[in-house]
């Protein structure tokens, strides 16, 4: 298995469930987020969602393979109720979401055409295992499909030094649970360590720098590192006062009000045949 960080397979989600992590999340999109896989589904294909989230995502997937023909898996009941919700509110029936662990999927081999996951890989204890995992349980022609950030990569002006500490301190939080901020560097590695071949590497970025775009990203960042799970986690250890966390917000909101103000995410892509 690969070099990584994490031990055993304890579940430490950096972001957290609050508001302001699932607002940025219901802005995902097949399209902004899984345009690598997009051109390859077709009408009846069964397709594993691996960390299903905001479930956003997953509606997409669902209309065009057909909702009776996907399943999702989150790590608890808590956040598969949060896909629940949003497939509901989209009027999507017949998508099975269920409270499972990755590392350890309770499928059959080769129960599905398509395994697909975006921003899981970072967090997970072992993302060799999980991609594994999806291998095993993608059928003979199908495909494993994964997308993941690489936080190292990130790039954006002005270079306030607010944002540079933010991420520093974000990364510090990921890898303390388990993750591995590079993620995106790392996936073809990791792609090929659990057995895949036929492995069709990428990239791909969201870009912020419109008024709209830079007033929801800042606000989301400012947020959860200011008062969200990461902003809790880092005052417990120590490693910043709710005076610095606020300092760091206050520089989001100068970057926003910027005109020239620009903030780009790097993510590596895979796309594999089986």
């Amino acid at each position: 298995m690969s070099e990584h960080p994490g031990h055993g397979h304890e579940h430490h989600y950096t972001h957290g469930y609050e508001d302001a992590v699932l607002s940025s999340h219901r802005h995902r999109t097949a399209e902004n987020s899984a345009a690598h896989l997009l051109p390859h589904l077709r009408e009846g294909m069964r397709l594993l969602d691996v960390g299903s989230g905001a479930g956003t995502i997953t509606a997409d997937l669902a209309r065009i393979v057909g909702p009776e023909n996907v399943t999702a898996i989150e790590v608890s009941e808590e956040s598969a109720g949060i896909t629940r919700n949003e497939l509901a509110r989209q009027g999507l029936e017949g998508v099975e979401v269920r409270a499972a662990d990755a590392h350890h999927l309770p499928f059959a081999d080769a129960a599905f055409d398509v395994a697909h996951t975006h921003q899981v890989l970072h967090h997970v204890a072992d993302p060799v295992r999980v991609l594994a995992e999806m291998r095993r349980v993608t059928a003979s022609g199908g495909i494993v499909s994964a997308r993941e950030a690489d936080y190292g990569a990130f790039r954006w002006w002005p270079e306030l030094p607010g944002l540079e500490t933010w991420r520093e301190l974000f990364i510090e939080a990921m890898a303390a649970n388990g993750g591995t901020p590079d993620a995106g560097r790392r996936l073809l590695g990791w792609a090929l360590e659990a057995g895949l071949s036929d492995v069709e590497p990428g990239a791909g970025t969201w870009c912020y720098a419109t008024p709209a775009d830079r007033a929801f990203w800042a606000g989301s960042s400012s947020q959860r590192i200011t008062a969200g799970a990461v902003a809790q986690q880092l005052l417990d250890a120590g490693r910043a006062s709710q005076d610095e966390l606020d300092a760091i917000g206050e520089d989001w909101k100068r970057w926003a009000d910027d005109p020239a103000g620009w903030f780009v995410l790097l993510h590596g892509e895979i796309l594999a045949r089986m």
